[in-house]
């Protein structure tokens, strides 16, 4: 198969990559690493990220931001940023890319926990996971089958514990090679529209 990666360098990104790069081509691209550069909020930018890589069998998107802090601290201009990165670079990610997409090929996006069971200081994160639940659910039922989409949500992954562990008090970290089974399940399967949660 051959893969791109969009974020193949990050915490998720990079175990996906490695998992697949001896026996298929794995193609990553990133706002500053990677072999291709691109912008998840430029429409132009990853226009010309799929013409320089072609059709593709499967498009994984473990990238976007958003603004972690308390709701009263998060000016309106730092809730369009998680809108305009994580949520509709996501979204422009399936609008541009689906024409590149091989039969039978799927585009993987990235959520996170937040979106089901979110936590203080998360209002806008947790806001553009569940955009992007209810977003994919809604965009199946246009595309008939084609490209397959589905969404991997993960929890606290094992990888981002040490860093992010003061936000989620009591949660159980998910070892790392559940998160990219995810991703397989996603890529190799048949299934579309799903939320893959891993928890």
């Amino acid at each position: 198969m051959k893969i791109l990666i969009v974020g193949g360098t990050g915490t998720i990104g990079s175990r996906i990559a490695s998992h697949y790069a001896n026996n298929h081509e794995v193609i990553i691209a990133g706002s500053n690493s990677g072999e291709i550069n691109v912008d998840i909020e430029d429409s132009s930018s990853i226009e010309n990220m799929f013409q320089k890589v072609g059709n593709v069998d499967a498009v994984v998107a473990t990238t976007g931001k958003s603004k972690w802090a308390p709701f009263d601290e998060i000016s309106e201009k730092e809730f369009y940023f998680g809108l305009r990165n994580k949520l509709m670079g996501q979204v422009n990610l399936i609008r541009i890319g689906r024409s590149y997409i091989k039969q039978g090929g799927s585009i993987t996006l990235t959520t996170g926990i937040l979106g089901d069971d979110p936590v203080p200081g998360t209002t806008s994160a947790a806001m553009v996971n569940g955009a992007i639940h209810s977003f994919v659910k809604a965009l199946v039922l246009e595309l008939g089958g084609h490209p397959r989409i589905n969404v991997v949500c993960p929890g606290l992954v094992e990888d981002s514990a040490e860093i992010l562990a003061h936000y989620f008090p009591g949660y159980n970290p998910v070892p790392m090679h559940k998160v990219v089974n995810a991703y397989v399940r996603s890529i190799e399967g048949t299934r579309t529209g799903e939320i893959i949660r891993v928890y």
